[in-house]
């Protein structure tokens, strides 16, 4: 049973920077590509970032030279730097492994 544990969101405001982790339980974590998800209020769920079990990063284009998506097999963990935040990346962050979701956390970027 894979259980996704999010942490690291919260209120910040625009031009800071936040750092999400996912933990996971169970195992096969490092055989998994990992992904972040974002849905804001109003919006679709998309994908932010993606890293292969290799450890290839994808981005979508808003997140381009901002965001870092990084994993650390050995502690279970995925990693989202944000750097350079913006009112638009208000939205509930969630993580993902295989099938497997996490609960979310809310990032909120606000003056």
């Amino acid at each position: 049973q894979v259980q996704l544990v999010e942490s690291g969101g919260g209120l910040v405001q625009p031009g800071g920077s936040l750092r999400l982790s996912c933990a996971a339980s169970g195992s096969g974590f490092s055989i998994y590509a990992m992904g972040w998800y974002r849905q804001a209020p109003g919006k679709q769920r998309e994908l932010v970032a993606a890293i292969t079990s290799g450890g290839v990063a994808n981005y979508v284009d808003s997140a381009k030279g901002r965001f870092t998506i990084s994993r650390d097999n050995a502690k279970n963990t995925v990693y989202l730097q944000m750097n350079s935040l913006k009112p638009e990346d208000t939205a509930v962050y969630y993580c993902t492994m295989g099938k497997n979701w996490g609960q979310g956390t809310q990032v909120t970027v606000s003056s």
